[in-house]
C-alpha cells in the first residue's frame, strides 16, 4: 500500500481547500493508497502556526500594504535564502514525521511544505515522490526552491508553466491540470429546486457576491458594491458574507433600507456555493484562487473586488487580460462597470467563453493521475 502525506498551510482557504479535495478523490478511487492531510506550519509549532496565520489575517484586512511588502520581499533572491536557512532548521522537526509515516509521496499545497520536502530529500533523509500544486494563477519564487528534489508541478495555466520553466524547473516535470475543486462543482442540479429553496426568481439575471469573510479587505467599499447592486431593478443577488459577522449586519442593514428583501438575500459562510454558482450569471469576489477556480469551472465570468496586494492582485491582473474578468479599482466607479456587463449581454456571454477556455474541470482527477501514473499527458479542455 502506497502511503501519501497531503500537506497544507491555513493561510486562507484555497491551500486547504486543495488539499481536500485530492485526498477525497484519493480516497474514493484508489483501493491502494493511504493519504494523511497535515497543516504543515501547525505541525512544526502550534504557536508559530497561531501567530503567522493571525499576522496574515491582520495584514490582510488592517495593512494591505505591509502583506504586499512581504510578498514581493520573499521574491527577492535574498529573502528566499533566509527562508531557506530556517527551512534548515524547521526540517529537523519534519524528519521525525517521515521517519515515522515513511510516506511514498508527498502532495503539497503551499510553498513552505514543499521547501521542507525537497530538503529533506536532498539531504537523503526522504526519498518520497514531491509532487506541488500551485494555488494561484501567477508565480511566486517561493514555490520553485529546492525545484531540483521536486518531481512534479501541477500549475493553473500555461502562462504559470512558462515562467517556472524561465525560473530553471524542467519543463516535463510541469503539469497544466488547474487548481484543485471539489467534485461538487461538476455535478448537475435541479435548477428550479435552487430557485425555490432560496427565494429566488428564475427569469431574472442572478449575481453571486462574494463579501470577502473574514479575510476581507475594503469593507466600505464592499457595503458600497452592494449599494450599487441594489440600484439594479432587473437582477437579484445573493450576497455572501461568509464568516465576518459585522459584514453580514451591514448586508442585512442594507437590505432593509433599500427595501430589496425579495431580491437580495443575505448569507453568512454556506456550503451551498457549488448549488448557487450553478443558477448564477456572475460572480462579484475578490480574486483567490479558489473561488476563482470554483468560477471558471461553473463557466462564469468575474468582476474582481478588493484584491489582497501581491498575488491575488497578479491574479486579477492575469484573469482580466484573459477576458474572463473586470477588475474595479480604486479609480473605477463600481456602478459604470457593473453596468457595463450586467447591460451588455454580448459581453456577459464574451467574459463566459473566457471563463471556458481558462477553467479545468478535471483538474483533481487529472493530477491524481498523473502522481500515480495513469496518465502521462493532459488535455484537458
Amino acid at each position: 500500500m502506497k502511503k501519501v502525506l497531503i500537506f497544507y498551510a491555513s493561510y486562507g482557504g484555497g491551500h486547504l481547500s486543495a488539499a481536500k479535495s485530492i485526498k477525497q478523490y484519493i480516497d474514493e478511487n484508489y483501493e491502494d493508497v493511504q493519504t494523511t492531510m497535515i497543516d504543515c506550519i501547525k505541525y512544526i509549532n502550534k504557536a508559530l502556526d497561531s501567530v503567522t496565520t493571525a499576522a496574515y489575517r491582520e495584514m490582510a484586512k488592517k495593512a494591505p500594504w505591509a502583506w504586499e511588502k512581504v510578498y514581493y520581499k520573499s521574491k527577492d533572491g535574498l529573502v528566499s535564502k533566509v527562508s531557506t536557512t530556517s527551512n534548515k532548521i524547521m526540517a529537523v522537526k519534519m524528519a521525525k514525521l517521515f521517519r515515522e509515516y515513511k510516506p511514498d509521496m508527498v502532495i503539497s499545497t503551499h510553498p513552505f511544505s514543499s521547501q521542507i520536502t525537497s530538503y529533506l530529500k536532498q539531504k537523503g533523509k526522504t526519498n518520497c515522490t514531491l509532487a506541488t500544486v500551485l494555488t494561484d494563477f501567477v508565480p511566486h519564487e517561493q514555490w520553485t526552491v529546492g525545484h531540483k528534489f521536486n518531481d512534479l508541478f501541477f500549475v493553473s495555466n500555461n502562462s504559470l508553466k512558462d515562467a517556472l520553466v524561465k525560473s530553471g524547473v524542467e519543463s516535463k516535470k510541469i503539469h497544466v491540470t488547474g487548481i484543485p475543486v471539489s467534485k461538487r462543482f461538476l455535478q448537475k442540479y435541479d435548477k428550479s429546486e435552487i430557485f425555490n429553496n432560496f427565494g429566488l426568481i428564475p427569469d431574472k439575471k442572478t449575481v453571486l457576491f462574494f463579501g470577502g469573510g473574514e479575510y476581507g479587505l475594503g469593507k466600505d467599499k464592499t457595503i458600497a458594491i452592494l449599494n450599487t447592486l441594489a440600484d439594479f431593478e432587473d437582477i437579484q443577488v445573493v450576497a455572501i458574507a461568509g464568516k465576518n459577522e459585522k459584514l453580514k449586519v451591514a448586508f442585512e442593514e442594507i437590505v432593509a433600507e433599500r427595501k430589496k428583501e425579495e431580491t437580495i438575500k443575505v448569507l453568512p459562510f454556506t456550503d451551498k456555493v457549488p448549488e448557487l454558482m450553478n443558477i448564477a450569471d456572475l460572480v462579484i469576489t475578490k480574486p483567490g484562487g479558489l473561488t476563482v477556480s470554483e468560477s471558471l469551472v461553473s463557466s462564469l465570468p468575474l468582476i474582481l473586488i478588493n484584491p489582497i496586494p501581491g498575488q491575488e492582485e497578479e491574479n486579477a491582473e492575469f484573469l482580466e487580460n484573459a477576458g474572463a474578468a473586470i477588475w474595479i479599482r480604486k479609480i473605477s466607479d463600481p456602478k459604470d462597470v457593473i453596468n457595463s456587463v450586467l447591460s451588455n449581454d454580448k459581453k456577459l456571454n464574451y467574459m463566459k467563453e473566457n471563463s471556458v477556455k481558462l477553467a479545468k474541470p478535471n483538474s483533481t482527477k487529472n493530477i491524481c493521475e498523473i502522481c500515480f501514473n495513469r496518465k502521462e499527458n493532459i488535455n484537458d479542455k
